[in-house]
């Protein structure tokens, strides 16, 4: 087996490349939560152009290539994080004790239960919004695109989907707390110098990422009731 295959084949090289999907996963996150703070603006205004960026988005040949991309990056992570799993379980080598829970957090020893909840929402998301973007009939606003803004707004505005979009947000949120550093650590990149700023950095982009994807199904859901 070539050396490249092999060591992609290592728990190891899984590591890395999983390391290698999350930080672009993040970096994927912060354009994503930009694009829909567009939704807090007043309705008209953010009818137009969160529709003029969802068309942009589906339209523009680099933007696809890139979507392409990502697709196959989540892909590779998700499948990279069941493999580690299964690996780790099947491992031979037994512990007399185990006190890991004195030294880690409940949510550093639940990763897979918190991707298995990102997994679960992502297959709802993406039914919700971009197949219906895709493959849908859906209507077009005054400037020709189709109105993915009322599907979205919809769909905030019913109680139980704000309330599974938020846990979900909640569950990513944990995610983050120890992927990036993980993935930080993972690559190499994590000295003692500069171990402060790595962890501050991740908190807040953590916390940072949480609150702005929360916020935003919350804002839709109570503006309804406000005359």
């Amino acid at each position: 087996m070539p050396a490249k295959l092999a060591f992609l084949q290592s728990t190891l090289g899984r590591k890395n490349l999983m390391a290698l999907t999350g930080l672009f996963l993040c970096l994927f996150l912060v354009i994503h939560l930009l694009g829909n703070l567009q939704l807090l603006m007043p309705k008209e205004e953010a009818m137009i152009n969160y529709n003029s960026y969802s068309a942009l988005l589906a339209g523009n040949t680099f933007i696809k290539i890139i979507s392409y991309v990502l697709y196959f990056v989540l892909l590779s992570h998700a499948l990279d994080a069941f493999w580690i799993i299964i690996k780790n379980r099947k491992s031979t080598i037994k512990y007399a004790y185990d006190d890991r829970k004195r030294a880690s957090k409940w949510y550093s020893r639940n990763m897979w239960f918190l991707g298995t909840v990102l997994l679960l929402f992502l297959v709802i998301h993406f039914k919700d919004f971009w197949y219906i973007y895709k493959f849908g009939s859906l209507p077009y606003d005054q400037n020709g695109h189709k109105d993915l803004y009322t599907i979205v707004v919809n769909a905030f505005e019913s109680g139980w989907y704000v309330c599974i979009y938020v846990v979900s947000m909640l569950a990513l949120g944990y995610h983050l707390l120890h992927g990036f550093k993980s993935a930080v650590r993972t690559l190499g990149l994590y000295h003692p110098r500069y171990a402060k700023y790595v962890n501050t950095f991740g908190v807040i982009y953590s916390y940072t990422i949480t609150i702005g994807f929360s916020m935003i199904p919350l804002y839709v859901y109570f503006k309804q009731f406000i005359p």
